[in-house]
Formats: C-alpha cells, structure tokens, sequence
C-alpha cells in the first residue's frame, strides 16, 4: 500500500507547477515586444482561443470536463477578460511602467486575502512582511533605472482593479465546487471571444502576417494558455500564499528575458531585485 500524499509533497507539487506558470508568464513581455502592432484585445482573444486548445487533451478529448456550474464559469471569466480588459485600459490611461507596477500588486494581494476569502488560511505577520519585500523587489525590476512619471492618471485605478482581480479570483476558484483543471479552457475560450468582441467594438482591424500568426500561437501555448492551467492546479495543489510569494519572479524572469534577447547586461538594480525577491520567495516557502 502506498503512503498518503504528505504537506511537503503537496507543496513541492504546488511549487513546480507555480514555476512553470511563472517561467511561462516571464516569456509574455518578449512575445508582446514581437507582436506590438497587434492591438491588444486582438492579440489577447486570438491567444486566449489557441489557449483553450490544451484543455482538449488535457481532458482527454471528453468535453464533459469543460462543464462546470454557470457561476464558476462567469467566475472564471472574471479572472481571465476582466484582468486584462481593466489591465488594457489602465496601458491607455497611464504611464506603462507604473501601471505595470501598479498591476503588480497582486501577488501580494494574494497573501494578504487568502485569510479573509480563504477559511483555513491564517493571517501571518511574516507572509506579509515578505510579500511586501517581495514587491519591492518586483519595483525594482520593473522600473530598473527608468524615471517614473511624477502625478497621478486615473489609468492606475483600473491597474489595481486588473490587480484585484486576479488575486481574488485565483484565491475563490478555491471556494467553488471543485471542478477540472481542463475547464479552464471553457475560461479561455469565452474570456477570448469576448476579447475579440472588444477588439471589433474598440480597436483598428489589422492585417496579420504568417509570423504574426506563430508568435501568437506561442503566446496562446505559452504564457495565455499552459500558464493558466498549470497555475490552476498549483492552487489546487498547495498554498495560495506561498504561490502568490512565487510570482513575484515573474517580473524579474521577464527583465533578465528582455536583457538576454537584447544582449545587455544585467545592472545592479536586476541583483537587488534578485536579493529582495528570492529572499522572499526562501522565507514564504519556509513558513506553514
């Protein structure tokens, strides 16, 4: 007989199928550098539906796991249009980079909500602290040695709306009637039409080329597709706040793509990031 799945288990499970959702995510901002004259509820529905392919092997072919109750489902849609719809208007209102910091608030949004939405988490002054240092760190990689625009745009309310919604929809999905990982590609596949919608109501039609088309398939595969599902069952599979100290790599993952793709160097400002996020990430990791 075979022994029960231990805590720790749990968790190293939970922890690898974060950081694949994070390595996925870090791969986003050098697609979108590729793809930026796509606009972007085009861009966003054209990858959202090649994202929702995965669940179809996932599930086995058996569409019955794309099935789940009408409100997990507008929860679901919540999470993946809502995001980025508000996160989209807040890059048409604000400065990208502070609205980017700004929308960044979410993994530490997770921390500090998963004991008011979830009953068996309790708050912990440590979790906090570090999610704190962990966003300091995600500051530091965001803006690097950039000047950041003084004043404030109304665009970084819907910032923090894009931020809020992920946090409290990743932390609910844990609420609802459990469903299968593979429904997620019935979030998608909504989230992406409705984006599409957006596009036809909002954006200029453009013309796609052959790249184009591959590099949003990449993006769809990647970072719009397997990173939901891979993160999905993460949460599944240990603790939201542990997982939301682990997505603070995400911006500084993206930076050091960035700097690779470009043949830069990484500055001081990149090992303080470093320092600050992965000393994070050590003590979160450590604590029940």
């Amino acid at each position: 007989m075979s022994a029960a799945p231990t805590y720790a288990s749990h968790n190293r499970a939970a922890t690898l199928l974060a950081l694949g959702a994070i390595g996925l995510w870090s791969t986003l901002a050098s697609l979108s550098v590729s793809l930026a004259h796509v606009p972007p509820f085009l861009l966003t529905g054209l990858a959202l539906l090649a994202g929702s392919l995965i669940a179809l092997p996932l599930s086995g072919f058996d569409l019955r796991q794309w099935r789940v109750p009408v409100p997990t489902l507008a929860l679901g849609v919540y999470g993946l249009f809502g995001y980025h719809f508000l996160f989209f208007i807040a890059l048409r209102f604000a400065p990208a980079v502070q609205a980017n910091l700004v929308n960044y608030l979410w993994p530490l949004l997770i921390v500090l909500l998963a004991p008011v939405l979830l009953h068996s988490v309790r708050f912990s002054w440590l979790h906090a602290l570090a999610a704190v240092v962990g966003f300091s760190g995600a500051v530091i990689a965001i803006a690097g040695n950039q000047s950041l625009d003084a004043g404030f745009a109304w665009g970084y309310l819907p910032a923090l709306g894009s931020a809020f919604i992920w946090a409290s929809y990743s932390l609910l999905t844990q609420r609802v009637p459990h469903f299968a990982t593979a429904a997620i590609g019935s979030f998608a596949l909504l989230s992406g039409l409705l984006s599409l919608l957006c596009h036809a109501l909002l954006e200029p039609s453009v013309d796609l080329s052959l790249r184009d088309l591959i590099l949003i398939a990449a993006m769809g595969l990647g970072p719009l597709g397997a990173a939901f599902f891979l993160w999905d069952a993460a949460l599944k599979a240990g603790d939201a706040r542990r997982i939301g100290l682990l997505s603070f790599l995400t911006p500084l993952l993206s930076t050091l793509l960035l700097l690779c793709l470009r043949h830069e160097r990484p500055g001081l400002h990149v090992v303080a990031a470093t320092v600050l996020i992965v000393g994070a990430a050590a003590i979160g990791l450590r604590q029940r």
